[in-house]
């Protein structure tokens, strides 16, 4: 399909918003080839549609993890283009609801350029099904490539339906992860991105940037309930790393127990030789005396399954993430903040280094 050539007067966000320019775009579609889409595995088996379950299964998946799974959290369109000016239009089925997160957590496009923040889209309060917002990163930049990723929403449905690009823009790939495979999350709000205050601000986002790693984000707020078909979908994926931060969202002991060694053991039979790290739950404010249940729980199947030979399977103590004595990295006194994602990435870095064979760089500190 030909880009879509449009000439008006739009507000340039980077500006006072009394500027108005005139500005030239060829609005492309996130699916064209010269785009690419990562952390949605079934993006392709969905007909290119930006969420992050297999509409096969929606009928097997429970309703509020298939609703959820309709927040392409994890989702990024990448490229790398010359263009001096970067804009995007997108379709929000509404604005932002939530207490503990603001717009710009909850319903925001981050824009990095060469693997820095430089901007963001976020829902409007009149955003609604049908209403195309229109948000313009940048005008005016030197001419120059650039090395370009979208961060899509965490917790809003969001279509985004083109990018905007200057007219002659030479527009291309990104350049390749440092692994072909993607880390592969699944766990609970946490996971999810709850409550970053930008969707380029989860542990995983960061520790993708630090690393050159991509990741897919199953975090399902709420309900990182462990089902059955949820360990199935976990393992279609072929990982470099699985990463599994799922217990709190269960409500004993015992509905842990019934779900957490079979999802272990379906991810394990279909993926003999990935490594697998199994988190703990991280510090809360309250300490919940379940938490503590669910840690032992862990502990015990973890070192069950090493002792009965499973070398690639690790144990992540949560309190070694983020623990009781770090309790500013909260918001709620249960989900990180910026702060506390970005401590979870910097000490699951080292892990990630020695399990998708990378060398940690040394400008950084752990």
């Amino acid at each position: 399909m030909p880009p879509e050539t449009c000439k008006r007067s739009i507000v340039d966000s980077t500006m006072t918003p009394a500027i108005l320019l005139l500005a030239a775009f060829s609005w492309l579609a996130p699916q064209d080839a010269r785009f690419t889409i990562n952390g949605l595995p079934w993006l392709a088996e969905n007909g290119g549609e930006l969420i992050r379950l297999p509409r096969r299964l929606e009928s097997q998946i429970p309703k509020p993890v298939w609703n959820l799974g309709l927040h392409p959290a994890g989702g990024r369109i990448r490229f790398r283009s010359d263009s001096t000016s970067i804009a995007v239009r997108v379709e929000y089925q509404g604005p932002s609801n939530m207490l503990n997160m603001h717009a710009f957590g909850q319903t925001g496009i981050d824009l990095y350029m060469d693997g820095a923040y430089r901007s963001t889209a976020i829902a409007p309060r009149d955003a609604a099904p049908g209403k195309t917002i229109e948000h313009v990163f940048f005008s005016g930049l030197p001419k120059k490539t650039r090395e370009i990723t979208l961060y899509l929403p965490l917790y809003a449905r969001a279509n985004v339906i083109a990018i905007g690009l200057d007219d002659d823009a030479a527009t291309g790939k990104p350049h390749r992860f440092a692994n072909p495979k993607p880390i592969v999350y699944y766990g609970t709000s946490i996971t999810q991105g709850g409550c970053a205050s930008r969707s380029g601000l989860t542990y995983q986002a960061i520790l993708g940037r630090q690393l050159n790693l991509d990741h897919v984000n199953l975090g399902f707020s709420g309900n990182g309930k462990g089902e059955p078909v949820m360990a199935g979908l976990t393992a279609e994926i072929d990982a470099a790393l699985f990463v599994l931060d799922f217990s709190q969202n269960n409500p004993d002991i015992e509905s842990l127990n019934t779900v957490y060694e079979p999802f272990l053991a379906t991810v394990r039979k279909k993926h003999p030789k990935t490594p697998i790290l199994a988190i703990t739950p991280i510090a809360s404010a309250n300490n919940n005396p379940k938490f503590e249940q669910f840690r032992r729980f862990i502990r015990e199947v973890i070192s069950r399954n090493i002792a009965n030979g499973d070398n690639l399977l690790t144990l992540v103590e949560g309190y070694d993430l983020l623990g009781p004595g770090q309790l500013d990295g909260l918001v709620d006194g249960v989900h990180p903040n910026d702060l506390g994602f970005q401590w979870m990435a910097d000490r699951l870095a080292p892990i990630a280094v020695s399990y998708t064979h990378l060398t940690l760089p040394t400008n950084r500190e752990v």
